[in-house]
């Protein structure tokens, strides 16, 4: 929560994130509970010492998550969690059951905790604890003061995973050996102070995958060179290398300077040259060449120290790829123990054995099948010949013709004499003639009447 570099902008209530569980602002009743303080025991009213503790303690881990910080303090922690002019008076109690659980550690102990070297030149940037807080931990007294700083072990296990994974991603890690100032820089905006940045370095350090060594005067951080691989020691390799990278940022700085001195002496002698002072505008000149004969010897000496460290980069990539052949030819061995070239043959023997078995098996049920009858194939295709030009000779057997066919199956016609078809047949005749029926005989009625011309 605290930090030097942050108290004026710490917030003088409310929950800075807006994100405080909904009863804060619609049950009173409920908020007045919580924020009593608790009984002196939980055996008292186990009940309310529960539901209070359940209430608190996440929110106190969870609103320190939200804000990116490993570090709190009661006093912060009662200004983030006012409400209407009321502070919770049960903090303290829920900090003390938080380190008696491990999830808080006091600063001052988990600094202690860490057996490294480098502690005590970065003890200095911690505060001392004051000697009540000593005297109050010697009699037993678990009270936590307002001022005392404390360290969530979970936050900060998932901050120093953050800053690990930040160098694996960033130029820095082409070498596992990197300056301290240029990892504190690199670690601005996930870590917020100074304070944090040690503390998770104390947590990496504490996991075995950086270590850290002070060279002349000036401190130099290793990391381990996978996720789950250990840190080794900072050997005189690595200070070579260190001190090589280094003198490449000097060399290439000095070159960025020398180049802007060389174009400023090239301006001097144009301005000189416009304003007719050609003797100024040669010494400018002579300058500039000056410069540029010193650049040509930085750019030497710069392409040396950079072909000497791209041959340790390849040398350790050679190494990565040998040990990886290496490996590789051991699983390959441990594979193929058992295998000789004589139980190949063997093998394949026994498959082609096999083989052979079964395409008898099938011959064997295929001639079964015909019942020991065997016929030609000749015969059988002269016969199918016979049977297709007898075929052809035959009429073919084409379906009646509609029109001529009687349906015997439909309905049967009545009987009409021959006097009534003669009948219905003169009918039909007059109404297309026009002429009147005859009775008596009607056949000579139709028979047209001739007259002589």
């Amino acid at each position: 929560m605290w930090s030097p570099e942050r108290e004026a902008e710490a917030p003088a209530g409310g929950d800075p994130a807006g994100l405080l569980p909904p009863e804060w602002e619609e049950d009173e009743e409920r908020m007045s509970f919580l924020f009593s303080a608790f009984k002196r025991s939980r055996e008292v009213n186990s009940t309310d010492w529960d539901s209070k503790m359940g209430f608190w303690a996440p929110l106190v881990l969870s609103h320190s998550r939200r804000q990116g910080v490993v570090r709190l303090r009661l006093r912060d922690l009662q200004e983030a969690f006012q409400r209407k002019g009321s502070v919770p008076l049960g903090l303290a109690t829920v900090l003390q059951d938080l380190l008696r659980r491990g999830e808080l550690q006091r600063e001052s102990d988990f600094m202690a905790s860490v057996d490294s070297s480098w502690i005590s030149w970065g003890v200095g940037v911690f505060l001392l604890k004051p000697l009540k807080w000593t005297l109050s931990n010697m009699l037993g007294d678990n009270k936590v003061p307002a001022e005392e700083v404390l360290v969530a072990v979970e936050l900060l296990k998932e901050k120093a995973e953050e800053v690990y994974r930040l160098y694996q991603n960033s130029p820095l890690s082409s070498h596992p050996v990197v300056a301290l100032s240029e990892l504190s820089t690199l670690c601005a905006n996930s870590c917020p102070d100074e304070r944090t940045f040690y503390l998770v370095l104390l947590q990496l350090q504490k996991e075995k995958r950086v270590t850290v060594l002070e060279q002349n005067g000036e401190k130099i951080v290793k990391f381990a060179r996978g996720p789950r691989a250990k840190v080794s020691p900072v050997n005189d390799v690595d200070v070579g290398v260190y001190q090589l990278m280094q003198s490449e940022q000097l060399l290439s700085r000095k070159v960025e300077s020398l180049s802007q001195e060389a174009e400023r002496c090239k301006e001097e002698a144009r301005r000189a040259c416009r304003a007719g002072k050609k003797q100024l505008a040669l010494r400018s000149l002579k300058a500039k060449q000056r410069t540029e004969k010193r650049i040509e010897a930085l750019h030497a000496k710069l392409d040396t120290v950079q072909g000497i460290l791209d041959r340790i980069y390849a040398s350790q990539t050679d190494q990565m790829v040998f040990n990886a052949y290496q490996a590789g030819v051991g699983a390959l061995k441990l594979s193929m123990r058992d295998v000789t070239v004589e139980k190949a043959e063997s093998l394949v023997d026994q498959i082609q054995e096999l083989c052979d078995t079964q395409d008898e098996v099938s011959q064997t049920l295929a001639g079964g099948v015909t019942n020991g009858l065997d016929f030609d194939s000749e015969e059988l295709e002269k016969e199918l010949d016979i049977l297709l030009q007898d075929t052809t000779k035959e009429p073919l057997d084409l379906p009646d013709n509609p029109r001529n066919r009687h349906f015997t199956n439909s309905v049967p016609n009545p009987r009409i004499s021959d006097a009534e078809l003669e009948a219905e047949l003169e009918k039909l005749s007059l109404s297309e003639g026009g002429l009147v029926p005859s009775s008596k005989s009607p056949k000579r009625q139709l028979e047209p009447t001739l007259k002589p011309l």
